[in-house]
């Protein structure tokens, strides 16, 4: 029995893709998959390029997984994902520890390459990234009830900060049944939450149908028995119909939530991202998004200190802020990175100043942030019971991490629950809104 140890780093469409590969590999009696890295003899690290500090990671990562070769019971490191498909040639120059690299999509090879490094054929499976996406039974590593489901591989827009169609390739949909049949063997295993993810899921669709059909997506997906709720990721503002948002009011599994990455509100900032909007555009449908769904909540991420960009770009960002008021914000600085158009530009900004720019701007949503959380106090929603920790302030009182339809995981906050009886993993409650702790809610269960 070989022992299998997995790394997933980056954002949760690599998720997926870890996910998948766990699935191949369990149906193998041979091999045994494994929490506990000093076990292992074969250990897979999924990689992430997005960013610097994503770069950053998945090195160091490799590195100290490589000297568990010598340290451990490893026997073999293998390198996917991101970093892999983007530097594999640096990778095998530099990091001679890492026996195997498997491309973004190459994740099907993964049992090959694990047979192949246990018996010293050390090589590199690098399909063509333009590929169909892989879809596969997917190992959970969330808690088993809530999953992501990826719709959509790779990406069309070409901003100018952004590695993704190289390393991923152009945007190809998941076909329609094979997502259906992908969520209905989910929701069988006891997920009740769908996430969708793709680089942009409002164009779902387009490539095979020849339109958009992310609206008959979702309402096939609500009618799969034990899904009960459905959340939306990586919906570009300008790509949201008026079709979507009529199936959202209309679906009551589908989470009146938006994930909406529009970068910057400054137009001169929009046009040499590549971005093919307008702060104008965004108001257009922000407006129309909340006078069709009021109970709406939106999430963005904004880039701060992108090439060229002014102190009157900065304010004019912070306004649009204060204007649209965001239920949910991040921000991140720009990051420079090799092969992309923005690399070259001029007027790139100091680092001490990006994060200065960063600073002011979340500074500006926190407050925003704090005011829409008060808001909450006394109304009463659905809860998602995520696990129970110990109610140190009244031991007899049960305590639960919990999210509602306004939280999505790993990125929003929680909603901790204080209830009578004993709750499960996966519970749907009802929850009164009690108070609130910084970006976290408290409540009661009724």
């Amino acid at each position: 029995m070989v022992k299998i140890y997995m790394v997933s780093l980056g954002c949760d469409k690599n998720l997926v893709d870890t996910e998948v590969m766990l699935g191949i590999l369990a149906k193998n009696s041979q091999y045994e998959l494994t929490d506990d890295e000093n076990e292992a003899e074969v250990i897979i690290v999924n990689t992430c390029c997005f960013i610097g500090d994503a770069k950053e990671e998945s090195i160091q990562t490799l590195i100290e997984m490589g000297q568990l070769k010598e340290t451990g019971k490893a026997k073999a490191l293998i390198a996917t994902g991101c970093l892999a498909q983007r530097y594999s040639k640096e990778i095998r120059e530099q990091l001679p520890e890492v026996d195997a690299i498997i491309g973004t999509l190459s994740i099907d090879s993964i049992e090959r390459a694990v047979n192949d490094v246990l018996t010293g054929k050390n090589r590199d499976y690098m399909e063509d990234i333009d590929r169909k996406p892989v879809v596969g039974k997917q190992v959970l590593t969330t808690g088993g009830h809530y999953a992501y489901l990826k719709i959509a591989e790779g990406c069309d827009k070409r901003c100018t900060y952004c590695v993704i169609p190289k390393v991923r390739g152009n945007y190809r949909s998941v076909p329609m049944e094979e997502l259906v049949n992908q969520a209905s063997s989910l929701a069988l295993g006891g997920v009740k939450e769908l996430i969708l993810v793709a680089q942009e899921t409002t164009l779902y669709g387009r490539d095979l149908y020849g339109e958009k059909k992310l609206p008959e997506l979702l309402d096939k997906l609500c009618e799969i028995a034990g899904i009960e709720w459905i959340r939306l990721m990586y919906c570009y503002p300008e790509e949201i119909t008026d079709e979507l948002i009529a199936v959202m009011k209309r679906q009551k599994k589908i989470c009146h939530y938006l994930d909406l990455p529009i970068q910057h509100a400054s137009d001169n900032v929009l046009k040499s991202m590549g971005r093919r909007t307008s702060r104008e555009a965004f108001l257009e449908r922000i407006s129309y998004i909340r006078k069709e769904i009021p109970d709406i909540c939106l999430r963005t991420s904004l880039i701060a200190g992108f090439p060229g960009e002014t102190d009157e770009d900065v304010d004019i960002l912070v306004d649009f802020i204060k204007e649209v008021r965001f239920d949910r914000l991040g921000c991140f600085t720009y990051s420079r990175e090799e092969d992309t158009v923005a690399y070259a530009m001029k007027g790139q900004i100091p680092e001490r100043e990006k994060k200065k720019r960063r600073a002011r701007v979340m500074e500006t949503q926190q407050q925003i942030a704090f005011d829409i959380g008060s808001a909450m106090v006394g109304k009463v929603c659905d809860a998602f019971v995520e696990g129970e920790i110990p109610n140190e302030a009244d031991p007899d009182t049960r305590c639960y991490v919990a999210r509602t339809y306004r939280d999505a995981p790993g990125v929003d906050g929680y909603v901790f629950v204080n209830s009578n009886r004993q709750l499960m993993s996966g519970d749907i409650v009802r929850v009164q809104i009690t108070g609130q702790n910084d970006y976290d809610l408290i409540g009661t269960e009724l």
